[in-house]
């Protein structure tokens, strides 16, 4: 048969049999695009996107108001956060310095970044630290395993990913990407292996790729033979008839390692012992270990696999420290930790109140540090004593549950209380001890914290409104910076119906503190909304205040809490009273 005589496919056949093979060989993610032609446009048709305009980092934070902010959240490690506060600030501020200046002074000086080496054993809290740093600080955050990348990228993924992380989480802002924190944990697992002959390619190889990012280069973020990026590519190419190349610079990302290094201690301990400073002798405990890491220096993280040109670009080290039973305990306590506000959330969920007694947090971190697995021992504890109840009281018509340390003692009884129908009242009378409790923990935090609170929300933290504000924690599951933040919208909403009733009425009114104390434990008992704030002036104040106006000619007042509590005696009282002097 002449082989004219055959079919010849038209383009949709083509089209179909390329897709179904590209479905098979990359999924439902690579789609075959057809070409469109589109009809041809003058020149002076075309729209051009204006180019991005550079837009400077906004940070001044200093050290200490840094440190003051971790003080809330991370127990213990005072040396760890003052050194991560310090050069963490530093390195912010030189790059919103170098972009405000108009010498040439950075340029003259040199990029050398503050790289930070973090070493410490697990759960201690180097995670937690780093992120909460890049929540306050307000910039891009990335993690990564240093144990899944390889030189090349073909195993596991490539260095530069954590790069393009970085614009996904800036959700493409390639400017502010390039200030973000690159996070690499689990460093110390990628030194070459010591008793190893020959070069150790896999580990060292990873060390390498390292490099350049870490002090400058430019990453694509075109993901090469990646053919989803490829395919947009062509999309963003048949749009625009240009071809972009996007590329995000590292001058000023920050890199912060991370490792548990156990094997480092006998490396350094040799050295110390060679010099004769005493360590000599065999490790007894946690503390002497944390002592010995204090010592590392360059020439021992050399010793220990990595290389030269590696250790030399993390010039900032931070060792962490073993965390004692009061440690974990101080943890629990505190009232901003992710653990106990995570069970909170997960009742809640079932709209199950939860309250925790003091005793069963002592005895959580006493299992905990019996497990050897730092905070991270804490989560598995509590998970294991909360697990049945979880199970069952989401099926049953409990509403409260306090967490005592029947709970670990004597689990079956507990349940068989917290589900019996009608309910039992000593459950709620046990709940309600546990609040007060909790209520009375938030006001001595709060106190403790008092100036900083003060600075950070711009609301002046007076033991009323300390009080107010932990009536609002307990009602909620909140961490006390969210429960500060919503007093404060009270109080912006409070002065908002100020401006308002004199707007409507051309009465100037000034809520007194102690009246909008009033008003703030109002909204936070639910007896009033902000809606309904401008509603009670109006009702307590505007016929009342309008013949005050027409008898005095006065037109402003001062209201006080005792004013808002009995407006017609307050008004009476302008009316009688004589004019000022």
């Amino acid at each position: 048969m002449n082989i004219t005589d055959e079919k010849i496919p038209d383009l949709k056949e083509i089209e179909k049999e390329i897709g179904d093979m590209l479905t098979k060989k990359f999924g439902s993610h690579v789609k075959l695009i057809s070409p469109v032609i589109l009809p041809q446009e003058a020149p002076t048709a075309a729209v051009k996107e204006p180019p991005r305009e550079r837009r400077p980092i906004n940070f001044d934070l200093k050290p200490q108001e840094l440190i003051a902010y971790l003080d809330q959240y991370v127990v213990k490690q005072d040396s760890a956060k003052a050194i991560l506060a310090t050069k963490i600030c530093t390195h912010f501020n030189r790059i919103r310095r170098s972009q405000q200046a108009e010498d040439a002074v950075e340029t003259l000086a040199g990029a050398i970044k503050s790289n930070v080496l973090m070493i410490g054993p697990t759960g201690v809290g180097k995670t937690y630290i780093i992120k909460l740093i890049a929540g306050r600080i307000g910039v891009p955050f990335v993690k990564g395993d240093a144990t899944k990348f390889s030189e090349t990228g073909y195993v596991g993924g490539d260095v530069e990913d954590l790069v393009r992380e970085l614009v996904r989480e800036a959700d493409e802002d390639i400017e502010l990407a390039q200030y973000g924190i690159i996070y690499i944990d689990e460093i110390d697992k990628i030194a070459s292996a010591r008793n190893l002959i020959g070069a150790d390619v896999s580990r060292t190889g990873v060390q390498r790729a390292l490099l350049k990012p870490m002090e400058e280069t430019d990453v694509d973020l075109k993901v090469p033979h990646d053919p989803i990026a490829m395919m947009q590519e062509i999309e963003r190419f048949r749009k625009s008839g240009k071809r972009e190349k996007q590329t995000v610079n590292t001058k000023n990302v920050l890199f912060i390692m991370s490792g548990a290094f156990t094997d480092l201690v006998p490396v350094i301990q040799r050295r110390l012992t060679r010099q004769g400073i005493g360590f000599g002798a065999r490790i007894v405990g946690a503390a002497e270990q944390v002592d010995i890491l204090q010592h590392v220096k360059a020439e021992d993280l050399i010793e220990f696999g990595f290389e030269s040109e590696f250790v030399g670009r993390m010039p900032v080290k931070a060792v962490f420290e073993h965390l004692s039973e009061e440690d974990l305990y101080q943890i629990l306590k505190n009232p901003n930790n992710p653990i106990i506000l995570g069970k909170k959330l997960d009742f809640g969920a079932y709209g199950i109140a939860v309250k925790f007694e003091d005793a069963f947090l002592r005895r959580m971190a006493q299992l905990a540090h019996a497990e050897g697995t730092g905070a991270r021992g804490l989560v598995s504890v509590i998970e294991k004593a909360l697990l049945e109840f979880e199970k069952s009281l989401p099926s049953s018509a409990a509403t409260h549950f306090p967490v005592t340390t029947a709970v670990v003692t004597d689990p079956q009884s507990v349940l068989a209380q917290l589900v019996s129908s009608p309910p039992d009242p000593q459950v709620r009378a046990a709940f309600e001890r546990l609040a007060d409790e909790e209520r009375g923990a938030i006001r001595d935090y709060m106190q403790a914290n008092r100036k900083h609170l003060t600075e950070k929300y711009g609301l002046t933290m007076t033991p009323a409104r300390i009080d107010i504000t932990a009536g609002h924690y307990i009602r909620h599951v909140t961490d006390t910076g969210r429960a500060v933040r919503q007093i404060k919208s009270y109080y912006d909403q409070i002065k908002a119906a100020e401006l308002h009733f004199f707007k409507n009425h051309d009465i100037n009114i000034v809520l007194e503190e102690d009246a909008i104390d009033l008003i703030l434990e109002m909204l936070v008992e639910s007896s009033l909304t902000v809606k309904g704030i401008g509603a009670m002036l109006n009702s307590h104040f505007e016929h009342g205040l309008k013949l005050v106006r027409e008898k005095t000619g006065r037109s402003r007042f001062f209201i006080t809490r005792n004013g808002l509590l009995d407006p017609e005696s307050f008004v009476r009282g302008m009316i009688t009273a004589p004019p000022p002097a």
